[in-house]
């Protein structure tokens, strides 16, 4: 496991069932105070139907997702920039309103948080 070098986060959401359009506002505040403070947002994506069609490639061990799960994917440089994100975010006077989205709307019911590094 990497330690070092940029960083990805995933953000992976369960979403409250008729909350589409304010998650969708919550994630466009979210994508606009990472980029302000340093980080590289990658984009929120929502669930969609399928295409017609579409076998797994390997038969027997995929599976369909959920269809209430969005993720969010952005990085930065290093933890060194991670960190001065999540403080200069803190301090950012649009966080509250950004994060009382989620708390007026409920719009998402909870959500998991995973580091990563390209290979």
């Amino acid at each position: 496991m990497r330690s070092s070098g940029p960083l990805t986060c995933l953000l992976r959401y369960t979403l409250a069932a008729g909350k589409e359009a304010e998650f969708e506002l919550y994630a466009e505040k979210w994508r606009d105070l990472i980029v302000r403070h340093g980080g590289t947002h990658h984009g929120c994506f929502m669930p969609r139907a399928a295409p017609a069609d579409t076998a797994f490639s390997f038969a027997g061990v995929g599976r369909a997702g959920p269809d209430d799960v969005a993720v969010a994917l952005f990085s930065f440089p290093d933890e060194v920039a991670y960190e001065a994100y999540r403080r200069g975010v803190a301090a950012d006077p649009e966080c509250g309103p950004a994060a009382a989205l989620f708390s007026g709307t409920g719009c998402f019911l909870d959500y998991e948080r995973t580091f990563l590094s390209p290979i």
